[in-house]
């Protein structure tokens, strides 16, 4: 017994303030108390505790390995298949603390993002995210009537997202146009977004760390009072100190200790929003000109916010699933902890030189190394009986093979997560030749619930993934 009172507190409380909704992460005291079950409070604890968590991330361009000479020096998956092997020299390498919850899938193919006319070729940039979830081939088009396929994470979030209070979010890093055409006949939705709630309704991105904090937190009931609140740096937690107080005398000392540290969760995430936006309003040049305030000129600050918003928005269940578009096709944007100082899009073309092959893989490389700040925050964040990493399936790569020439085949693929027991992790897996994505996709779904589904996209069938 947890909860002093001798009662339970519902798995849906909130904390409720001025313009602020903050959800709790989950307590022992949310387990019903002896001779209160109930079927109601038995399956809303089940719900939270073993529905999977779901993350999407794309990352375009590509990879250095998916050329083939960049194949021969493994530069983005190991040389051996199988459990026994070794990412030293491949992109992967930041990747070995948690080898453990690491499968990867090598040489799968991405054939909807091929061009299929004449008047496609070209435009391989442009069509691409839109592909990535969907494993769709999009209609080309410049106007509203864009199509494409309902994405993964959609499927997902209509079948388990439904009792969270934001079914599914959409985050990115780089900047939206949202709107008229980018190139080669090519609506800019399709370069923008990656998740499609329905083969004609693409869903917009964030990329402002503060939109997705206000979404997740309720900060600030209009516009003029979020406004208000930022000029004074006044915290959303402030809104709800009363009843902060009041839960807390109710608490034993290990379910206190877990609410508070959630809770200086959300205040240092807010804080570190707070000094992004005060130091992009202080009138000094940027490095991202024309970003909106609350996004960090810092590649990598803004992927660990981006990150830390999401283990927050699990922790608490306000949603199980988000997708993560961490890249922009044709960027040329430098990543300067990347040892490179070549644009992303340049450098994507190497030409078939080695030694621009190589610099190309350590810009891969340094992309991977982001995920392991995530990875060791879902692993000490606890959700019932395992980890939020134990419950939590994090797909990451690319609809683009080789940028050099613009294909899709043999294209990045990796899966993180323990899948609440269904992924066995630590494996090295290599697809035959002409192998569908979407087959490996289709697999994951059935691992995480979605059973019914027969077909994703151009899918073939299913994809061993042990």
């Amino acid at each position: 017994m947890t909860f002093i009172a001798g009662k339970h507190i519902p798995r849906r409380t909130v904390l409720r303030g001025l313009g602020a909704t903050v959800a709790l992460p989950f307590l022992d005291a949310m387990v019903p108390a002896r001779g209160l079950w109930s079927p109601w409070s038995q399956t809303a604890s089940a719900a939270s505790l073993d529905r999977t968590r779901l993350v999407c991330i794309e990352m375009v361009h590509g990879a250095a390995g998916s050329n083939a000479w960049g194949a021969s020096q493994h530069l983005w998956s190991p040389a051996d298949t199988g459990r026994a092997f070794d990412l030293t020299p491949s992109a992967l390498s930041p990747l070995e603390p948690f080898r453990k919850y690491l499968t990867i899938v090598s040489d799968t193919d991405v054939q909807g993002a091929e061009a299929l006319t004449q008047p496609e070729i070209g435009g391989d940039h442009f069509r691409s995210s839109a592909v990535f979830l969907t494993q769709t081939h999009p209609r080309q088009t410049e106007s509203s009537d864009v199509r494409a396929g309902i994405s993964l994470d959609q499927l997902y979030a209509k079948k388990f997202g439904q009792d969270t209070p934001i079914p599914s979010m959409q985050l990115c890093i780089e900047n939206v146009d949202q709107a008229g055409g980018c190139a080669y006949g090519y609506s800019c939705v399709y370069t923008d977004m990656i998740s499609w709630a329905s083969p004609t309704e693409p869903l917009p991105m964030i990329r402002d760390p503060r939109m997705a904090f206000d979404q997740l937190f309720g900060a600030g009931g209009s516009a003029k009072e979020r406004a208000s609140r930022r000029r004074s740096t006044t915290s959303v937690l402030d809104y709800i100190t009363g009843q902060v107080a009041d839960l807390s005398r109710r608490l034993d000392a290990s379910d206190k200790q877990r609410m508070e540290r959630y809770l200086e969760d959300v205040r240092e995430i807010e804080r570190r929003i707070q000094q992004v936006e005060v130091r992009n309003a202080s009138g000094e040049s940027r490095e991202l000109p024309g970003a909106p305030a609350g996004v960090p000129d810092s590649f990598d600050e803004h992927v660990k916010l981006m990150f830390d918003l999401q283990a927050l928005a699990f922790q608490a269940d306000i949603t199980r699933v988000f997708s993560f578009k961490m890249g922009r096709d044709a960027s040329s944007r430098v990543y300067p902890d990347s040892g490179i100082s070549k644009g992303f899009h340049p450098a994507s073309h190497h030409g078939n030189k080695p030694n621009n092959i190589t610099e190309f893989g350590l810009i891969n490389r340094y992309h991977v190394s982001l995920l392991p700040y995530f990875l060791e925050k879902l692993q000490t964040l606890q959700d019932g009986d395992g980890s939020l990493l134990d419950k939590s399936v994090i797909i990451y790569g690319s609809p683009m093979g080789d940028a050099n020439i613009h294909n899709h085949k043999r294209c990045p693929l990796v899966v993180l997560g323990g899948a609440s027991g269904q992924l066995p992790g630590n494996v090295h897996l290599k697809a035959p030749a002409g192998t569908p994505m979407a087959n490996v996709m289709l697999t994951l779904m059935h691992k995480i619930g979605m059973t019914g589904l027969e077909q994703f996209g151009d899918s073939t069938g299913e994809f061993s993934l042990t």
